[in-house]
This record gives C-alpha cells, sequence and structure tokens, in this order.
C-alpha cells in the first residue's frame, strides 16, 4: 500500500477510538469537517471551520433565519428610541456559561468590543457607537453617534465572523490575540482534554442549556440537542472520508469531493443533504501589503487574467452544482449587480499581458499558497497560476495544508520571510450579502482582513450604507462599493457553486443555516 493510504488509515483508526466509557454513556454523533481544526477563536479567525466550531459552544443575540430575516437568540426584547440613538437590549431568563456562571449585560458589552475588533459589520457599528451602558445584570444599551439603521443585522450576522457571547474576563483578550479558554452558553460544552489538533475536536451535550421553543430555521430558533456526544472527526484523504462514511464509521461528511457525489448517491445507506442551499462563492485574494500587489495596476492585471470558466470546470465539474456570477454579492440576491467596472469575469490574457508590461512589472514571484487538503479548493490555485503565468507572471505557488494556510495568511511578513502574496478561499452567500458582512470589504488597513487593503472610500461608502434608510440607497451604495472594489482591485470573485454533506440515513434534523450547524439533529 502507498504510505499516504498507510497514514490516513492509521490517522481514522486514531480518530475512531474515542474513550468508551463516554460512549457508553448515550448517543454519540461523529462528523468529519470539511478542514483541520487549529484555530479555536472564531473571532480571531474568518475560518469556517472555526465559525462551525463557535456555533457548537457560544450562543448569539440575535439569529438570521434561511429567509435573510433576523430574529432573537439570547435577546428577550428589544427597543429603540424615537431618534434612532439609543437601542435597548433585555436577555431571556436562564442564560447561563458552561462554568456555572449566569450571562451578563457585562459579558455582551465585552463581547461586541472586542468582536467589533475584527468584524468588518462590527468595525462600522463602532464608528457609530458613542457608548455602551448596563442598566442591569440583564439589560444593556447602546448609544448611537449617529442612526444605525442595520443594527440588528449586525448583531445576528450568521457567519464569519459571528458574534459569539463570551464571559467577559475572556471577552477581554485583545482582538489581535487568540483567546485561551473556550467557555460559551451555546448547546454543547467543548471538551479542552480530549482535543487533538489534526485528530478529534469533542463536544458534549449541554444540560442546562435552554433553547427557545420556536422551531429552528437558520441560526434562530430552538437549538435542540438528541445526542450526548459529538465527535470532529479529522480525516485529511477524501477517498478514507467515503470510506468511513459507507462503513458506518461516521455519520456525515461535511464536504465531500465533487466527483464523489455520484457514487454517494448510489449508495443505498446515504442520503445528500445541502445545508447552503444559497450556495458558495470562490474568491482570490491579495496581499495589498507587499509587491507585487502593493501596486494597483498589477492587481488589476491579476484581475483580467483571471476567468470563472476554468476555476468553476475544474473545481466543480459537476453539471448544475456551479454558476458563473461575476458580482461581489451572490447572483440573485438584492444587491446583485453586473456593473463591475474592468473585471468580465473571462480570462483575457492578451490584455493582462499589456496591463502588466504598463504597470512596469519586474517578474516579482507571486506567492500563491495552495491547500492540498481542503479539497473544495485545492484545484482553484493550480488553474490560477495557469492564467497568471499566460499573462506574464511569476508565480511561486508554495503547498501546505488549510491550517497552515489560515495561520500563515495572518503574517504581515514579506513573501520572501514567510509571508504571502495571494490564497484562495470560498464564501457562504450569507457572509457576502451586503458590503458589511463581507470581510473582503474591511479596508481598514492593519486592522483589516488579511491582506490588509487600506482604502478610506470604501470604509466611508460602507458607513453611508449602514446609514441608509430605503432598498433604493442601499442598492445604490452597494453598486458604488462594488466598482470601488474593482477599481482597487481588493479580490477577485470566481463564481458560486453548491457543496453539498453527506450523511448515513439513519441521521435526520440537519438545519439548513448557511452554515453548518448541528443542533436539532437525531440518530436513528
Amino acid at each position: 500500500m502507498k504510505r499516504r493510504s498507510l497514514f490516513a488509515m492509521a490517522t481514522l483508526a486514531a480518530a475512531l477510538l474515542a474513550p468508551m466509557g463516554a460512549q457508553a454513556q448515550g448517543k454519540t454523533l461523529k462528523l468529519v469537517p470539511h478542514a483541520n481544526v487549529t484555530i479555536l477563536d472564531p473571532v480571531w479567525s474568518t475560518a469556517f471551520v472555526t465559525r462551525n466550531h463557535g456555533y457548537m459552544i457560544y450562543d448569539t443575540l440575535f439569529g438570521t433565519d434561511l429567509s435573510g430575516k433576523v430574529k432573537p437568540q439570547m435577546v428577550s426584547k428589544w427597543s429603540v428610541s424615537k431618534d434612532n440613538l439609543s437601542w435597548t437590549f433585555t436577555l431571556r431568563d436562564g442564560l447561563e456559561f458552561h462554568d456555572g456562571k449566569p450571562v451578563t449585560s457585562e459579558d455582551v458589552v465585552a463581547s461586541i468590543k472586542r468582536w467589533s475588533s475584527r468584524d468588518s459589520f462590527g468595525g462600522v457599528l463602532a464608528k457609530s457607537v458613542d457608548s455602551y451602558a448596563t442598566t442591569d445584570a440583564k439589560t444593556f444599551v447602546i448609544k448611537l453617534k449617529q442612526p444605525f439603521g442595520v443594527m440588528l443585522e449586525a448583531l445576528g450576522k450568521p457567519s464569519s465572523n459571528v458574534l459569539f457571547i463570551m464571559p467577559a474576563r475572556i471577552a477581554a483578550t485583545p482582538g489581535t490575540e487568540q483567546i485561551k479558554e473556550h467557555i460559551g452558553s451555546g448547546p454543547y460544552k467543548f471538551v479542552p482534554g480530549e482535543y487533538k489538533p489534526g485528530e478529534r475536536l469533542v463536544y458534549e451535550k449541554n444540560d442546562k442549556y435552554k433553547p427557545r421553543a420556536e422551531a429552528p430555521d437558520g441560526t434562530t430558533g430552538g437549538k435542540q440537542v438528541f445526542v450526548d456526544r459529538v465527535e470532529w472527526v479529522i480525516i485529511r484523504d477524501p477517498q478514507t472520508q467515503f470510506n468511513a462514511l459507507v462503513a458506518g464509521e461516521v455519520d456525515i461528511v461535511e464536504q465531500p469531493t465533487f466527483e464523489q457525489y455520484s457514487s454517494l448517491k448510489a449508495q443505498k445507506d446515504i442520503q445528500i443533504v445541502d445545508a447552503q442551499p444559497a450556495g458558495l462563492q470562490f474568491i482570490f485574494r491579495f496581499n495589498h501589503l507587499h509587491a507585487p500587489f502593493n501596486n494597483v495596476k498589477i492587481r488589476q492585471a491579476a484581475m483580467v487574467a483571471l476567468g470563472q470558466e476554468a476555476h468553476l470546470k475544474t473545481q466543480v465539474g459537476a453539471p448544475g452544482m456551479f454558476a458563473f456570477c461575476k458580482s461581489i454579492y451572490p447572483c440573485g440576491t438584492p444587491l446583485a449587480s453586473d456593473k463591475m467596472g474592468i473585471y468580465t469575469g473571462m480570462a483575457d490574457p492578451k490584455k493582462a499581458a499589456q496591463m502588466l508590461k504598463e504597470a512596469g512589472y519586474d517578474g516579482t514571484p507571486v506567492v500563491l499558497m495552495r491547500p492540498t487538503d481542503l479539497a473544495s479548493i485545492a484545484k482553484l490555485p493550480l488553474v490560477a497560476k495557469q492564467q497568471l503565468e499566460a499573462a506574464g507572471f511569476k508565480v511561486d505557488m508554495q503547498q501546505m495544508d488549510w491550517a497552515t494556510l489560515v495561520a500563515r495568511r495572518a503574517k504581515k511578513d514579506a513573501p520572501a520571510q514567510g509571508g504571502w502574496n495571494a490564497f484562495m478561499t470560498a464564501w457562504t452567500a450569507g457572509d457576502i450579502l451586503n458590503p458589511l458582512t463581507m470581510a473582503m470589504m474591511n479596508a481598514a488597513g492593519d486592522r483589516g482582513w488579511f491582506g490588509w487593503q487600506d482604502d478610506k472610500q470604501i470604509e466611508d461608502l460602507k458607513v453611508k450604507f449602514a446609514q441608509a434608510t430605503t432598498d433604493a440607497q442601499k442598492k445604490q451604495i452597494a453598486e458604488q462599493i462594488q466598482l470601488r472594489a474593482m477599481e482597487t482591485a481588493s479580490h477577485v470573485p470566481l463564481g458560486q457553486y453548491f457543496n453539498p454533506a453527506a450523511l448515513r440515513k439513519n441521521i435526520t434534523g440537519l438545519v439548513p443555516a448557511g452554515a453548518q450547524v448541528y443542533w436539532n439533529i437525531k440518530k436513528n
């Protein structure tokens, strides 16, 4: 057997060997997340696997249902003053952290402040906040300098970064540092003693959690837990994932490879369930700090060199599972627009080569990071390298696992000193519905998202978007932001796709949410 296969089998065997005492006490749900989990701070990282971990153990003030409507979660009631400058929120009864301490308004305010220091939407909110007040243990007030019409959308943001509520002492950790304790008030409790990076994460049912009475819908409603224990089994090899699912050794594979769907559908004990029915979008992200992409003209040349068709057909390929969409907002959603300036979505190597020459490109290599173990995006850098080289770029594609990429993309070092020039990733539709939810539009320089674009015009337009009072105004400003994003080449949208989960047929209740959430699941 090949060394890779032997290693994969050994890894699987180790991961599946859970403590027998814990399993004997009740039902255990075993799932294979789409990537290894090395960062556990869901505010510090926008990685989806870290976000999904966050939803296991933390709760949120508000959530967003599948139709996009914001609904209360930890909040029982709220009100806004007539001048729209004071918002008052009251927490519902029975909220308790996993360490036994009650959730208080001070915990909430501390969590909002830390989240605002990292998140694009939170950053815009912070610019409008005059002060926070905690009138009692369950009531907090957000006082504004100017109206902020998307307050609930901010507090109920469903995807990266999510406003998860932590104890104040943990939320006091600066946003530039990762938290060291993982205590929430959500439906599951994290078991740190059984955490083995690269092998397994373990969660136990939080018996003291009090779900809301409503039916689950997206990230809203009652977070009912019907299993005693959930194990995230890290299996890097797609074929080993497939074999483990078919054999019943695991219950869910979060993101099968696109090539596996036809075989999975043919298995009598396997079902395909799309928990992200609005789809996802591929993107190419530039590092704005270092050459060659610190030159906007060179970024624009790269943008013109990259086309969606080859990326979609190579990475996804399966008919009906991908769609051309050049808007930075998901096609079919209210803010989607084809007004994209010089970006057409079609690869144009000749034009890109001319632009590159005019920009004075000196042959500086582009360090492009490729995650070899994340099957849903692993082929994208291969296509990007080919298209960039066709336009005259020199590309140094460096291969690593996804966990290493996530850690490395946070480094501001020059590429030659362990930094990077570009990487590729994907976002759920919920992440990119508007410019305030979109990490790529966090153009606040050193305080912005990885890539660190510094563009005051984008930041000012985001504030105007937040203050807009009509849908027509929001649409107009969103288009202005989109055009500015393409003018400055913040990133390149590379099309939409769908990547459903594969489950054993005895698993029911997976909630479509625009994020992977694991409450409401029954194992029959």
